[in-house]
């Protein structure tokens, strides 16, 4: 059995994701910390009281006293573990469905954990090692407030706050009844910008729209950007860690575009930018601008945190990683993803220019992605088996360092298991649209088609 994916643990709530599930993970976590005490967070999601009281529960049986931090974004709930010196899990599934709810485990540094740590307590959870102590030392918990508060004023100390306001933007904000809109409206007021909101109640149902923020799910943003002349629109996913943007004129900003233009305003020759397999040719290019170094991990947050971890131990310069979901990591700020920051960064982009002409560089690539529903293991499997026979077929560059990706010269696609969902993903990447969509559908069909 599988605990961890690429982003902590996943699963539809009260079925995979059960409370006695994150409480054992919460012991297991606990028994590894061996934590005095520990933060405990949650999202907007419906059951996320339940299964923040099952880990507290968890915590508890180890030894570990709680701090309850509420209903914060993932980002909050890590500034608040480094300055306090203390693990955390943050209950959230970030922008899966609905349905969905998960388990994330924090460091007491304030960064999510790294694959080797997680191992160790898949492995406490998988072996049923937890260290359970007896009922008179048991763990406490107590309401901590001001996290939220003291999560906005380090933004505002760690932006360009004169320059941004000097602007006089407006800002359409649309995040997704997720935890960002109990935080971001507040730091974007307070960086001067006038703001205007869509989707903006707190709501674990997110009847708005899917906590996912790409296209698809944002027509309300790019229709109140044009209907508020709006300088910029900022869309978050359900825990706020991510942020994807709309220009001025109301049009949907590609999140790899928005990488490429935050990476080219942080790089200096010789530095690293890590990212993963399914970069786009738009950050390839900046690294080879600036005379930067592109370094690929498996796709996910955990992938990538745990390599710049590496590679700042062997003294690399890394100013900026992630990837072009909207989740861009400033390890100068911290070795997170951080929602409201990387709006932040980007509204520094807009001081002297529109959100289009910020961008406007990056462009001349499309994007097409796919996803392909699986029910079983087994067909699983069999999907897998298909793309690889697929992939050692077709006359391209292979690489297999997550999935299959496949680069032609004039465009690329790869094809892997989601780490999060029941699907398998096929992203394709081409100057051309009808390029993309052919190398995806082709894909596609083999995936569909295994037996």
């Amino acid at each position: 059995m599988k605990v961890f994916g690429s982003s902590g643990t996943r699963g539809v709530a009260n079925e995979e994701l059960t409370p006695t599930f994150a409480l054992n993970v919460a012991r297991a976590a606990g028994t590894f910390w061996g934590a005095e005490r520990v933060g405990v967070a949650r999202d907007t999601r419906a059951t996320g009281r339940m299964l923040s009281n099952a880990a507290t529960a968890g915590l508890a049986a180890v030894g570990s006293d709680v701090d309850r931090l509420g209903v914060v974004p993932t980002p909050a709930a890590q500034s608040y573990a480094e300055r306090e010196g203390i693990p955390a899990v943050m209950i959230t599934a970030s922008h899966n469905p609905p349905e969905y709810n998960g388990v994330k485990l924090v460091g007491a540094d304030g960064i999510e954990l790294p694959v080797d740590a997680l191992e160790r307590i898949e492995n406490i959870f998988l072996a049923d090692e937890f260290e359970t102590v007896q009922w008179d030392v048991t763990g406490d918990d107590r309401a901590v407030d001001g996290v939220r508060e003291a999560y906005v004023e380090e933004l505002l100390e760690r932006l360009d706050r004169d320059a941004i306001a000097g602007a006089g933007l407006t800002v359409a904000l649309d995040p997704g009844h997720g935890a960002g809109a109990l935080t971001s409206p507040e730091v974007f007021r307070r960086l001067g910008c006038d703001v205007v909101t869509v989707n903006s109640q707190p709501d674990g149902h997110f009847p708005g729209r899917d906590p996912e923020p790409v296209e698809q799910n944002l027509a309300d943003l790019g229709a109140l950007v044009r209907a508020a002349d709006a300088d910029v629109g900022i869309a978050h996913d359900g825990d706020a860690d991510r942020a994807i943007f709309y220009d001025e004129t109301g049009g949907y900003i590609e999140g790899d575009a928005t990488l490429a233009a935050l990476a080219d305003a942080e790089l200096d020759a010789g530095d690293v930018v890590v990212s993963a397999v399914n970069v786009s040719q738009r950050l390839v290019d900046v690294c080879d601008d600036r005379g930067a170094t592109l370094d690929l991990t498996p796709i996910g947050s955990t992938r990538i945190m745990t390599r710049i971890r590496e590679l700042q131990a062997e003294g690399a310069a890394v100013p900026v990683a992630g990837e072009g979901n909207g989740g861009v990591i400033f390890p100068g700020h911290r070795l997170n993803r951080d929602g409201a920051y990387i709006a932040g960064k980007f509204l520094e982009l807009l001081v002297e220019q529109s959100a289009s002409e910020a961008v406007a560089p990056y462009g001349g690539y499309e994007n097409v992605r796919v996803n392909v529903e699986y029910d079983a293991e087994s067909e699983r499997e069999a999907m897998l088996d298909a793309a690889e026979t697929y992939a050692r077929e077709q006359d391209a560059e292979l690489t297999t360092i997550d999935g299959y990706r496949l680069d032609y010269g004039d465009a690329w696609v790869l094809v892997r298991p989601s780490g999060t969902e029941p699907v398998v993903r096929i992203y394709a990447e081409a100057r051309d649209r009808d390029r993309a969509t052919t190398l995806a559908d082709a894909v596609g069909e083999a995936v569909r088609n295994a037996e």
